[in-house]
């Protein structure tokens, strides 16, 4: 039974629409890839899968809950589930690298400083920053950055992570260390949606592939089919540019 289901989403800025009928199902467990070229929709689902944006029309149904219907208050509660990872990691900068990560479990869950911080602490280990607790960002390179982004939405034991070109502000020696951390996760069983350019990262650790072209969708059920078996001249064309 699909966790996740997209329904006929559809959304317009102005006269322009950057999503056509999207239809979609997430199963726990899938580690989804949604792949495209530049300006086709692929981070405005992602965000409106949280309802960080508003569809047009359409529903996003989670849990069983049509979260396009839901207010505010009912959100902030849908999105302590639905972790969020950026481009830009967003961490506070005037924080230490433990009260980011601890900040949104004292002040959103309501969770005791004291248990609060052994979660931080955890979750800072798994992801391999550790060492880094007591710093600030602004001394972290950016891949540990977006280390610790990762470990502040894990710390929320979220149901579903949703990434949003976790990698593309990174340099390039640096892109590895975040890919390893979403593998490890990936296999622990995580449920992920992972919006990317890194091929090498959907082939292998990706169960199933989005691919977004002109805001439209095409689901394949395995990386094989999209790689190696699509007849899509679109498909076509993008890898030739990307692989």
């Amino acid at each position: 039974m699909a966790i996740l289901e997209i329904k006929d989403l559809h959304k317009e800025y102005g006269g322009n629409t950057v999503l056509k009928s999207i239809n979609a199902g997430v199963e726990e467990g899938d580690v989804i890839a949604i792949l495209g070229p530049s300006g086709t929709g692929k981070s405005t689902l992602l965000r409106e899968l949280n309802m960080l944006e508003h569809p047009t029309s359409g529903a996003v149904i989670f849990d069983g809950q049509d979260i396009t219907q839901a207010n505010e208050a009912q959100l902030d509660k849908i999105r302590q589930e639905l972790g969020m990872v950026f481009q830009s990691f967003n961490l506070f900068p005037n924080m230490t690298v433990l009260d980011n990560v601890k900040i949104a479990l004292v002040k959103v869950k309501g969770v005791a400083d004291s248990e609060a911080t052994k979660t931080a602490e955890k979750f800072l280990a798994k992801v391999g920053v550790a060492d880094k607790a007591n710093v600030y960002p602004a001394s972290l390179s950016g891949g540990q950055q977006q280390r610790v982004a990762i470990a502040r939405a894990l710390a929320m034991n979220p149901k579903i992570m949703l990434f949003d070109e976790p990698t593309s502000a990174l340099d390039p020696e640096m892109v590895g260390e975040v890919l390893k951390t979403m593998r490890e996760l990936a296999l622990e069983g995580m449920t992920m949606l992972v919006v990317t350019h890194e091929m090498g990262f959907a082939r292998e650790v990706a169960s199933k592939i989005w691919f977004m072209s002109d805001g439209e969708m095409t689901a394949y059920n395995t990386p094989n089919n999209f790689f190696e078996n699509s007849d899509s001249e679109r498909v076509q064309s993008f890898l030739a540019k990307m692989l």
